[in-house]
């Protein structure tokens, strides 16, 4: 009996004493569970280290999860760590700071040191290596499963408890609004502001491209069309501001330093851009505090937009820049709140769609702004990338993920695209002077447009019509012979048939009118039952003038040998015979019909003999040639400048060739009624056009090349003073633009030493730091590629201010490198060595004077309003390549 009862108290006394280890142990898994809850988020690098803390709490350091903040029996709560995985493996050597304890978990002495037991189990001695595959009892590995399970219950309680916390709306009174006021965001508002709008309506003259700009203003005032390669936003924008203050459209922009007249609102002209330009310095602050980075050091970021001479001169004009950067830099901010949002928040819709909005307008006004909608995209794919490594997601969640994003920077984007042009077309419905540059049908569908199209003239083309041809795609000319012929040799000796000359002339001329004739019929006066042309018909085209046939024989070209010349024929009597057939083909008869139709029939003419097409093959020819285009015929008929139509058409009335020369030569242009085309048809056309016409720009003595840009090697004059040498001339703040070409090198020489660092497990900064290295990088650093990198690859004239985007990011990754800087400083130099911090806090002190005086060294060349000397020119001019302008338009010289 009393040995049963002995029995008896030993067995509760050791069930007391497990049931008080367990609790203990659950402690400590509440404690770590909620300081790692309450700390870092998780990291999602798998790589292994060493707590620095741990030195001082244990005897031998511990081996800790990814995030660095736990020990391996007791792991983070990440469930991508591997260590949650029955995974076994050595440790390493990263250092991490201990979680600090929030006061309300301060652990007890005893739960900071873990028992000896659990010490010699779970961690390793320096002298000797630590292995994890050593072989476990089946008693020690139930205890193990009940710790993680203990560690998994509280997990989730704390996980509960975070997220009730977060649910739990802040208790404020009703009908009660909070307004927190930045006051460095509305100091750099009013210090743009009042640097943007002084003297904004000086001077009273067109500057630069207010020349281009003005015109299509006008225009919009008018409702006259009109081809500009940039797309309509932002002249939109100013032409119904202007509108509101009572302009008409009236005033004609002649050219560059012309005084405007007292009736053309000049300030409200430029107010627009201006009001932009002051607005950009805020929202660079914003954009860097959504990037993480110190107030300071996001001040510093405004404070430079206002202080950057080029960034002025922009915002002061009727210009497109300070619009676009605007817009990009706002969509860029918008976009990084957007990602950090939880999904289906309102946040994450308003932010998406504010971003996606403002993303798409900067690329509405000027086609590089789509670049930054490109930036925004590879930041959309490269977060979805990481949200795949998250486990906790679930497939359909990461549909959502994908498909909303597409949605918002796809969708939005493009409805706001297609909603700008038709208000543009639907606003320009009048004929205007840049007609001639779109397609036959398009001036047809203006009012008052194409002269003798549609009103008095036959649709369907048949045996005896008179036509013009017009090459359909690409540069706006028609087919064109005259009485001049092919020179007997050319310069490179080769021999031509000396026939007639056939072109392609860019201007409306007598010479361009073709007489279609069916090769078995000699009358050509069309009756009353027309012959009417159809897909696949043989003709012949006779030039109306010469009554010479066109022909086309196994002969080179004169300028593009590997095809064949084309030539009105003469007979020389030397047995070459002519070969004068061609067959119609109809391209879009599946719109049309088979009918030959002026006007909208897109056709090609087939050399029977040979299978060549008509083509237009855009070389000019020589003095011979009247510098007029080569026409070809290439038997490579998959091309757009093979296509044609018929512009002008009328039916042969006589049979008498003096009498249908006299008709051709006294025939009149005549309005016409529209004809109808839809939206995306005009859409389309219009969109060819302007691709096709960016590339037909003229070098200009202040082009530029991407690779000057950098330095600032070349500025643009703007405006002179025909009285004084008082200029504006485009040049950037140089000590802003030198620094921050520095900052990119910097920041690329930094990203180089961390990574080959980190490849060899030396961890200099911690991972929240490292995170937003990589971050900026991902947003500033590729920002300014790909807003700068492009440029090497276009070929069309460019200039400084296309160079502003790329620019604005520099400006922002310089920021970062200064504020990075500081940061590695005040980690590294401690003791004595902190004098280097102020040492570095002093010279960007120097810095920024440096800047602020080269800002108001060079301020007349942003206003123009103070009269300058030749000497005070000259002075200034700190480059040599820098071409400013004295009083007498020639450019300095040394």
């Amino acid at each position: 009996m009393s040995a049963t009862y002995t029995n008896t108290i030993t067995q509760r006394r050791k069930t007391t004493t497990q049931r008080s280890k367990l609790r203990q142990q659950q402690q400590q898994q509440q404690q770590w569970s909620g300081s790692d809850a309450s700390g870092e988020p998780n990291e999602r690098l798998h790589f292994r280290s060493r707590s620095t803390s741990s030195t001082a709490a244990f005897n031998s350091p511990s081996p800790l999860c990814c995030n660095g903040g736990m020990s391996l029996l007791n792991c983070c709560l990440d469930v991508n760590c591997h260590l949650n995985a029955p995974l076994r493996g050595s440790v390493s050597r990263h250092t991490t700071p201990a979680a600090t304890p929030t006061p309300t978990q301060t652990p007890t002495p005893k739960q900071a040191s873990p028992s000896p037991t659990s010490d010699r189990s779970n961690s390793c001695s320096p002298s000797r290596s630590c292995s994890l595959s050593r072989s476990r009892s089946p008693a020690r590995d139930q205890r193990q499963k009940q710790k993680l399970k203990l560690k998994n219950s509280a997990a989730a309680a704390a996980r509960a408890a975070v997220a009730e916390d977060a649910k739990t709306p802040e208790l404020t009174p009703p009908f009660t609004v909070s307004l927190r006021i930045d006051l460095f965001s509305w100091a750099l508002f009013l210090l743009a502001f009042g640097t943007r709008f002084y003297k904004l309506a000086t001077p009273r003259n067109i500057v630069f491209d207010e020349l281009h700009y003005g015109k299509y203003i006008a225009h919009y005032m008018r409702n006259i069309f009109f081809f500009d390669q940039h797309p309509p936003l932002g002249k939109q924008l100013i032409a119904g501001l202007v509108s509101l203050a009572g302009y008409d459209g009236n005033y004609t922009f002649s050219q560059i330093g012309d005084p405007y007249s007292p009736e053309v609102p000049i300030f409200w002209f430029r107010f627009l851009p201006a009001l932009c330009g002051s607005l950009l310095a805020p929202v660079v602050y914003k954009l860097l505090l959504e990037a993480k980075l110190s107030r300071w050091a996001s001040a510093l970021g405004g404070l430079l937009v206002i202080l950057d001479n080029s960034l002025l001169t922009q915002s002061r004009f009727v210009l497109m820049e300070s619009m676009l950067l605007l817009g990009a830099t706002l969509g860029i901010a918008f976009l990084l709140r957007f990602q950090r949002s939880r999904l289906g928040s309102f946040q994450w819709v308003a932010t998406g769609v504010a971003a996606a909005v403002f993303l798409a307008a900067a690329g509405v006004v000027k086609y590089i702004g789509f670049l930054s909608l490109a930036l925004a995209l590879y930041m959309l794919c490269r977060h979805l990338w990481q949200l795949l490594y998250d486990a906790s997601l679930t497939n359909r969640q990461l549909w959502i993920h994908a498909v909303s994003r597409i949605l918002i920077f796809v969708g939005i984007p493009l409805i706001l695209y297609l909603g700008v042009f038709y208000i543009h077309f639907r606003t320009l419905h009048k004929a205007g002077p840049h007609d001639s540059i779109m397609t036959s049908a398009f001036q047809a569908s203006l009012d008052g447009g194409l002269a003798s199209i549609t009103k008095g003239q036959p649709l369907k083309v048949a045996h005896g019509s008179q036509i013009t041809l017009r090459h359909t795609h690409g540069r706006t000319c028609w087919l064109h012979s005259h009485a001049a012929v092919y020179p007997v040799r050319y310069k490179d000796k080769r021999g031509s048939s000396h026939q007639q000359q056939v072109t392609c002339y860019s201007f409306k001329d007598v010479n361009n009118w073709w007489i279609v004739k069916r090769p078995t019929k000699e009358e050509l006066v069309v009756g009353d039952y027309p012959d009417v042309i159809r897909h696949g018909d043989i003709i012949q085209l006779v030039h109306g003038i010469t009554s010479r046939a066109l022909n086309s024989h196994d002969v080179a070209a004169p300028l593009t040998p590997q095809c064949q010349e084309v030539s009105c024929y003469i007979d020389y009597d030397i047995k070459m015979a002519g070969e004068l057939l061609w067959r119609v083909e109809i391209l879009n008869r599946a719109s049309e019909g088979n009918s030959w139709h002026a006007i909208k029939s897109e056709i090609q003419l087939i050399h029977e003999s040979t299978g060549a097409a008509l083509k237009f093959s855009g070389r000019q020819l020589p003095e011979w040639g009247f510098n007029q285009h080569e026409v070809v015929a290439d038997r490579s008929t998959e091309h757009q400048d093979t296509v044609w139509n018929v512009e002008e058409h009328r039916y042969t009335q006589t049979q008498d060739h003096r009498e249908r020369e006299r008709q051709l030569l006294n025939a009149e242009m005549i309005p016409t009624k529209r004809t109808r085309l839809t939206f995306l048809q005009k859409l389309f056309e219009l969109q060819a056009k302007m691709f096709w016409q960016a590339g037909e720009l003229q070098a200009h003595m202040y082009s530029s090349q991407p690779h000057e840009w950098p330095l600032m090697d070349k500025g643009i004059a703007y405006w002179l003073d025909e009285n004084s040498s008082a200029q504006i001339f485009l040049l950037g703040n140089l000590v802003i633009w030198y620094s921050a070409t520095w900052g990119i090198l910097i920041y690329a020489v930094l990203l180089a030493f961390y990574l080959i660092r980190r490849r060899r497990l030396c961890f200099d900064i911690p991972e929240p730091e490292w995170r937003k290295f990589l971050n900026v990088g991902n947003t500033f650093f590729v920002g300014y590629l790909i807003h700068y990198l492009p440029f090497f690859f276009m070929d069309r004239t460019l200039y400084l201010h296309h160079y502003m985007p790329a620019f604005v990011f520099k400006l922002l990754l310089l920021c970062y490198v200064v504020d990075h800087l500081d940061y590695v400083l005040r980690r590294f130099c401690t003791g004595r060595a902190v004098h280097a911090v102020r040492i570095y806090r002093l010279c960007l002190i120097l810095w920024l004077v440096g800047v602020f005086m080269v800002f108001v060294k060079f301020l007349p060349f942003s206003y123009g309003s103070t009269k300058m000397t030749n000497g005070e020119v000259r002075r200034l001019r700190w480059k040599d390549t820098w071409d400013f302008v004295l009083t007498k338009n020639q450019a300095l010289q040394h």
